[in-house]
């Protein structure tokens, strides 16, 4: 049996307890590893000698390793490409903000530096979104949960991570078991992160949904809506045909009601297909029952891969008018460096020989901006 990564929290636990060794010596092992990642399990200190054996048998610091890593020319982006222990590669992105330069309702910001590390969850995806590349990879795996969290180990490396988005590779709520062991680890001891600042994005999984605030209370949820009625969705979206959209806007009331949390709303903005001020109208008309921040997306073209074009920055202002005017709807728009940029929405796509790897990724906002206030 190959081993295990010392992250992958259930099974950790479930061999503790059969060899009777105390649980709480687990956050101490991940938090040596943590400030020791080229460490070897036998280092840890102040470990039962029954621990040192079991975790040399069975378990490995780290199953993944860093293939490469591309820095932005201004150093605020950092693209990771990991390699998994079975060979596969996915890919994590860092983006740093200093919410000084920044106003809040017209207002100077508090704070500082921060980072926040936008995570995979699985090799490739099935959602087959026709706006997105890594749909394009079609399904490869599922990550275990230790392999969710040893980006965040890698990450932690280049910069203090304060947020994490579940917006890299895959749907995450497709790999759910792991995804919310992952999620409990990062909120544990050592991490410590504030579910407040950890972000799923999903297309709608309605079922998985439906369990989700009583799995990961306070938790924030993105849904990938990026259509205002049912037929304009499926056509850049397949998998929407299994999430009707009057069932998927049931279920996020259901979620509402039970969080009490505003819901972010994420919408790619397409020329002629979902940006006219019919479809602004539409997107108003079904959100005003709910609480919600409205993310608008610049679509980031992906050469042969798409028959989109971006909306014009006219038509994305527009529909920010209307969304705000009409609806009372806080809308944002998704500010990127560059377009033609292989780390921005849509694009992460495993493929060394493509040249855009080595341009520049993008600045995309920071979480907190978008949250739920």
């Amino acid at each position: 049996m190959p081993f295990r990564s010392i992250f992958d929290a259930g099974d950790v636990m479930s061999e503790f307890e059969s060899a009777a060794i105390n649980c709480k010596f687990i956050p101490l092992i991940w938090k040596h590893v943590i400030q020791n990642p080229n460490c070897e399990l036998d280092e840890v200190p102040s470990l039962p000698s029954a621990a040192y054996i079991l975790l040399q048998s069975k378990f490995k610091p780290l199953t993944s390793t860093l293939h490469s890593v591309t820095d932005s020319s201004d150093r605020l982006t950092t693209k990771l490409l990991i390699k998994l222990g079975n060979g596969a590669l996915v890919e994590s992105v860092i983006m740093r903000y200093d919410t000084r330069l920044g106003k809040y309702a017209g207002k100077p910001r508090p704070g500082g530096p921060r980072s926040t590390l936008c995570i995979s969850s699985q090799v490739g995806c099935k959602m087959g979104c026709k706006f997105c590349a890594t749909g394009s990879m079609g399904f490869k795996s599922n990550l275990s949960s230790g392999e969710i969290v040893e980006q965040l180990v890698h990450a932690s490396r280049f910069s203090p991570i304060r947020n994490v988005v579940f917006m890299g590779m895959g749907e995450p709520l497709n790999n759910y078991a792991a995804v919310v062991e992952a999620i409990r680890v990062m909120t544990g001891s050592p991490f410590q992160l504030s579910p407040k600042r950890i972000t799923l994005s999903t297309v709608g999984i309605i079922h998985a949904i439906k369990k989700l605030h009583g799995d990961l209370p306070g938790l924030n949820l993105a849904v990938s809506l990026h259509a205002p009625i049912q037929d304009v969705r499926c056509q850049i979206m397949p998998a929407a045909r299994a999430f009707p959209l009057v069932k998927l806007m049931d279920t996020l009331q259901e979620y509402q009601r039970n969080s009490q949390q505003k819901i972010l709303i994420e919408y790619i903005m397409l020329d002629g297909v979902n940006d006219e001020e019919q479809h602004a109208h539409q997107l108003g008309n079904l959100l005003e029952t709910l609480e919600v921040v409205v993310n608008l997306i610049p679509f980031n073209p992906i050469g042969t891969l798409s028959q989109f074009r971006a909306s014009s920055q006219q038509n994305v202002s527009r529909f920010q008018k209307i969304l705000r005017g009409t609806y009372d709807i806080r809308t944002t728009i998704r500010k990127e460096m560059g377009q033609d940029i292989s780390g921005a929405c849509g694009q992460l796509v495993v493929n060394q020989s493509d040249k855009r790897a080595t341009e520049d990724p993008p600045l995309l906002p920071d979480i907190e901006d978008l949250q739920l206030r």
